[in-house]
Parts: structure tokens; C-alpha cells; sequence
């Protein structure tokens, strides 16, 4: 297969364990997309620190992704840490200059984050600046590394609408067309939803029942897909329930399709037992995710040599931000550094 030449970059939070949503939802596209498109994938774990946090369940959380998305697939080639590369933080203050209040106060992410932040803690709860500022360190994330595609779904279009135009303005204000304009890379990515409350997208923010930790506990999968909410009584549409739609879903997307296609047959001539449902799902999801999570277990005896890799490709991932730094600071009249 011939490798683009076109520049992608993604990145994802280490708030806890990957669930089945996150791997479905973004690091599978991960997986996929590297093979075809020169990439930088990292873990954001400043972008971490907007919500309240514990300093040291940070640094382990993001040791654990990093582990977690090798056992996944992803080439330690292509991954970060993003605090092991400080030029992200120089760039974001000079691209703040380049990014008015205004721009800011539209950022749907920051209302529902404070808003979430208020509803469980109260209104006295402490809401950080960061979470306000950081669709511009996001941009810095983009721009650094001149991506050409950035992996993201119709709810992310806005912060890389963003970046788009802070880069714009950089290369207006300062009579350049150095940084490129980055496009959404769409890609068909499945909308997982709770088991509980198959309404609302499976999130580890909604409580530990609400997701599926993919790398957990067997036992403790299995019961949860044995008590996920079916139909509640409440359809008199005549149409599949959301959470049927959503056993569907996760059996399609973990290659389920002939056991797909049976249930579905089923299903649609009004024999379908929601317990043959669950037990194909249970069984056909472990199946999907047992080579991964014995590479999990096979990191997990090596986390030295495993974290020594990550840190050389962070190093070499640095040196392109290095460059992006020096030119930006020639551009802007910074006095440069050597490196």
C-alpha cells in the first residue's frame, strides 16, 4: 500500500482505561490510518489538567494509555507524550495573539465541560481558566507539526474550525503562508452508547456501569452486557429500541457480521431472544479483543523497554516541533534558541 505523504495528527486524553467507545470510536481509525498517512499520535496529557485532577494518577494514566494503545496496535513510531515536547506550550502563547476572546466565548466544549463541572460538584466548584484556553493549545497541537488531516468527528469540527483560522490570521499578520490550513479527516466511526442508558454515548464521565473497559475484567464484561438495558417499555414506535440498536451496533463493529446478519434475520421475524442477543455479543467482543489484551498483559512485564521506546520517538517527534519553533520565532521576531 503507498504511504500519503499528507501529514495527520490526533491525539487523545488519559482520563483512565480505553473503553469500548474510545476504541471504536477513534483509536481503532488510529490503527487503520497509520499505515496509510505519515502520523503523529500522542497523549495530551496537558489538556488533562483542565479538569480537576490528581498529579500523580496523571502521570500513571498517561503511562497506562500509552501501554494501552501499543497493546491496541498503534506503532510506538508514530506516538508522543505531549508534555515531553514544550515547544506545544511556546506555540500556544504566541498563537493566543493570533486568537481573539471572542473566538473563545463560542466554544460549545467549554459550557458543557463547566456546566458538567457545576451539575456534579455545585455551584461553588472550581471551574480553570485552562478549560476556557485550551482550544488554542489544541490548535498549537494541529499547527506545530503542519498537519495536513485531523481525525475528527462532526462534534470536533468547531475546535479545528478554530485552528483554521487562528493559522490564517498568523500568516495574514505576518505576511507569510507558512502554516497550512488543516481539513477534517472524516472516517466511518461507529456511535457506541451506554449500556445503562443507551440514550445517552458511552463515557466513563456517566459512572463506571455506563462503560465497557476493554482491557478489564472478563467476568465483569460479560455482566455487564448480560444487563444492558434492552427495551424499557416505552416504544410504541414499532422501531428497534436504542439499546437493541446498540447491542447491533457492537456486534457489527467487532466483526460480528455473520452472527449480525442471524440475529438481525431473527429480529425481524419477531423471534429474537434479547438473551441469545447478549451472549453472541459477550462472546464474539472477548473474542475480538483477546489478542490485545494479551499484549496488554506481555507490555505490561516490559513497561521499562516499552516506556524507553515511546521516549525515542518522542525525541524524534520533538525535533519537527523544534523546527516549527525556530522558523515561527524568526517570523514573529522572538530571539531564537539553539537546540
Amino acid at each position: 500500500m503507498e504511504v500519503s505523504t499528507k501529514q495527520v495528527l490526533s491525539l487523545i486524553q488519559p482520563t483512565g482505561d480505553i473503553h469500548l467507545g474510545n476504541y471504536l470510536g477513534a483509536v481503532k481509525n488510529w490503527v487503520d490510518i497509520q499505515d496509510r498517512y505519515s502520523c503523529v499520535l500522542g497523549v495530551a496529557n496537558l489538556h488533562a489538567m483542565t479538569m480537576p485532577y490528581n498529579a500523580k494518577k496523571l502521570e500513571e494514566a498517561t503511562w497506562k494509555m500509552i501501554y494501552q494503545l501499543l497493546a491496541l496496535g498503534v506503532s510506538a513510531d508514530n506516538l508522543f507524550i505531549q508534555s515531553l515536547v514544550p515547544e506545544h506550550m511556546e506555540l500556544c502563547w504566541i498563537l493566543s495573539t493570533t486568537c481573539s476572546y471572542g473566538d473563545l466565548t463560542r466554544m460549545t466544549q467549554f459550557k458543557d465541560k463547566s456546566d458538567q463541572l457545576l451539575e456534579n460538584n455545585g455551584k461553588d466548584e472550581f471551574i480553570s481558566s485552562a478549560l476556557f484556553f485550551y482550544p488554542v493549545l489544541q490548535a498549537a497541537d494541529i499547527l506545530i507539526y503542519n498537519a495536513d488531516l485531523v481525525p475528527v468527528g462532526k462534534d470536533q469540527e468547531q475546535h479545528l474550525e478554530l485552528s483554521r483560522n487562528i493559522a490564517q490570521r498568523f500568516n495574514y499578520q505576518f505576511g507569510v503562508e507558512y502554516f497550512k490550513l488543516p481539513q477534517p479527516l472524516f472516517t466511518e466511526t461507529p456511535k457506541i452508547q451506554s449500556l445503562a442508558n443507551p440514550l445517552k454515548k458511552m463515557s466513563k464521565s456517566l459512572g463506571e456501569k455506563h462503560f465497557i473497559n476493554i482491557f478489564g475484567d472478563e467476568k465483569r464484561i460479560r455482566k455487564q452486557i448480560n444487563s444492558a438495558v434492552t427495551d424499557t417499555g416505552e416504544n410504541t414506535s414499532g422501531e428497534m429500541s436504542p439499546g437493541v440498536s446498540n447491542l447491533f451496533q457492537i456486534l457489527w463493529s467487532t466483526n460480528g457480521i455473520d452472527s449480525h446478519q442471524q440475529l438481525m434475520a431473527a429480529y425481524q421475524n419477531g423471534g429474537l431472544s434479547y438473551k441469545d442477543l447478549k451472549e453472541e455479543v459477550a462472546n464474539n467482543l472477548m473474542v475480538f479483543l483477546e489478542s490485545s489484551r494479551e499484549r496488554y498483559k506481555e507490555i505490561n512485564s516490559e513497561k521499562r523497554r516499552y516506556r524507553d521506546m515511546v521516549k525515542a520517538s518522542t525525541d524524534v517527534i520533538r525535533k519537527k516541533a523544534q523546527s516549527t519553533l525556530k522558523d515561527v520565532r524568526a517570523i514573529t521576531g522572538i530571539l531564537n534558541v539553539k537546540y
